[in-house]
């Protein structure tokens, strides 16, 4: 077994006070992500991990990708038949986080997921390039396939059937906005006396800002 125990980084980067962040979670998000882009060092500054829980009772996270946030919520898109689409749709409690090396971050956003208006999944949809549209269409996300060779021969028969043609969005392929209830801001500091800040949703719809101990 290796031994990992002396595997040790001090975090110095950066500091989160109180009296230098906003109300709103939201502007708070958008200045972390904005600055973590500037910084560079991070591949896919948008990578976040979905946690949910399954048909099964057990938990699973996996990276996907965020595609768009407002004040409303954070939007991601997937196959709505897949493990995690049908795993949402049982219980859209889910927890999203990222985590930003380069800057020492991580975000933690506890929400409450439903899907989005069909039109906002046809207009990202009609967006992507069209390998990307006849991916989502050929394949069944999560289900077991005997091999590649199945994806890809599909595949070769969906690009000739399309040719030429408009691909419109499939009906079990969309996007979720997930409306956060609590977002936790934590910044690395030095002798792991690290920053953590959580907002809580109140039932007034307004925001309540506290510090966790490290």
């Amino acid at each position: 077994m290796k031994d990992l125990s002396n595997y040790r980084k001090s975090y110095e980067k950066n500091e989160l006070l109180e009296e230098n962040i906003p109300e709103d979670p939201i502007n708070l998000f958008n200045r972390w992500f904005h600055e973590t882009e500037d910084f560079g060092g991070v591949d896919e500054v948008n990578a976040m991990t979905v946690a949910t829980i399954g048909l099964d009772g057990f938990p699973k996270s996996r990276v996907v990708l965020l595609k768009k946030f407002n004040e409303e919520g954070f939007i991601f898109y997937t196959n709505y038949n897949s493990e995690k689409g049908k795993a949402i749709q049982k219980n859209p409690n889910i927890c999203l986080s990222f985590f930003w090396t380069s800057l020492e971050r991580q975000v933690i956003i506890k929400g409450i997921a439903e899907k989005t208006i069909e039109a906002v999944s046809d207009n990202y949809f009609a967006s992507r390039p069209d390998g990307s549209k006849l991916g989502a269409i050929v394949s069944p996300q999560s289900e077991v396939i005997l091999n590649r060779e199945f994806l890809e021969t599909n595949l070769k028969k969906l690009e000739q059937e399309f040719e030429n043609t408009e691909i419109e969005r499939p009906k079990h392929w969309g996007g979720f906005l997930v409306r956060p209830v609590e977002v936790e801001f934590w910044q690395g500091r030095a002798n792991r006396l690290h920053d953590r800040i959580r907002y809580q949703l109140q039932s007034d719809f307004n925001w309540k800002m506290e510090r966790l101990a490290p």
